[in-house]
């Protein structure tokens, strides 16, 4: 094996990134080096490319980013026990610490030391990336590398839906986005009786209808609430906030019914106002901050669905770029022209 490799480093704190050639990572004891097949572009990975105020109060280049993968174990620590060489692995991405109040109580995604590769240290956008053994996660051979690299955001989606009931309930999606599409698909598995997406993009909205929705809302064109109450009467059951937009996530709030759920994936990128008083103290709903996945709950819940066949995402991977190409992935996704883009190094 070589000691170098090409990575996509956000170099500095300014917009954009570059292709580099940097050392491939060392391991300890306790990690494995993966020789990355595929890797998929996320929204956060778009924050980071675009240097937006989040991004400036969180990261620190110049680093390699990237956070959605699978790949191939080439290398292991001494005292790895749970995966082998030549494995197939994607990895939860949140690195915790395992002795604080919530790791003890089985709440990992919440530790309060959590490290996110690939935004508080070295990622994926690379030929290798080098991870604690204890985060990975053994694919199916014969599952493909792309779906394989889109699990950890699928995770996002099912535990966004799955935080409380869906069955037989109605589900609104805001913010058609990648996870936003995967929500839906998830929803609809899950057996929710009216899927109603929301988005400001058509190109998005046509396949929020291919992945299962029963009716999109295409927010400038009708009135959210009252298109959301001709199909619920009392209001959605539950919202899934995926658009991180001041005033769709103001919405979401007034489209809740009564003792409904409102679960929130999105990341504003500054505070957003809400109606505390008449949105969510009168109208006795619960409100959920949803962060990563239950680890690995999850992640047995992803692996089933896809499995299964309950739930296809195939559709909304809907471009392919090699490493080198990573600037038309970034464009697209700025333009809102694509689903879920997957680079190949």
């Amino acid at each position: 094996m070589t000691t170098t490799m090409r990575a996509i480093v956000k170099d500095g704190a300014h917009k954009g990134a570059v292709l580099k050639t940097v050392p491939i990572p060392k391991i300890g004891a306790q990690d494995v080096l993966i020789q990355v097949k595929a890797t998929s572009i996320c929204g956060t990975d778009l924050h980071i490319y675009n240097w937006d105020e989040w991004s400036q109060s969180r990261v620190n280049p110049p680093y390699v980013f990237g956070h959605e993968f699978s790949g191939v174990v080439v290398e292991k620590g001494e005292l790895v026990k749970n995966v082998e060489i030549g494995d197939h692995v994607s990895a939860e991405t949140h690195i915790v610490c395992g002795h604080c109040p919530q790791c003890l109580t089985g709440n990992a995604h919440i530790c309060e030391d959590t490290q996110i590769i690939g935004v508080d240290r070295d990622g994926c956008f690379a030929e290798y990336v080098a991870l604690p053994a204890i985060n990975m996660w053994k694919n199916d051979a014969q599952l493909p590398w792309d779906i394989a690299s889109i699990q950890e955001p699928l995770g996002n989606a099912v535990h966004t839906v799955l935080a409380g009931d869906v069955a037989g309930k109605s589900v609104a999606v805001i913010g058609c986005g990648p996870i936003g599409l995967m929500a839906v698909a998830v929803a609809k598995a899950c057996g929710a009786s009216d899927i109603i997406a929301l988005d400001l993009n058509e190109y998005r909205l046509d396949l929020a209808k291919q992945m299962g929705a029963t009716k999109t809302i295409h927010s400038l064109q009708e009135d959210p609430l009252i298109a959301v109450k001709s199909v619920t009467k009392h209001g959605v059951d539950v919202v899934c906030e995926m658009s991180g937009h001041p005033i769709a996530m103001n919405q979401g709030f007034k489209m809740v019914k009564n003792g409904g759920r409102v679960s929130i994936l999105s990341l504003p990128v500054r505070p957003v106002e809400i109606d505390v008083t008449n949105d969510i103290v009168f109208k006795g709903i619960t409100v959920q901050g949803i962060t990563g996945r239950k680890m690995f709950e999850t992640w047995q819940q992803v692996a089933g669905l896809l499995t299964s066949g309950q739930v296809d995402v195939a559709p909304i991977v809907t471009h392919h770029f090699p490493l080198e190409e990573f600037e038309k992935g970034f464009e697209l996704m700025n333009k809102g022209a694509c689903g879920k883009v997957v680079l190949h190094p």
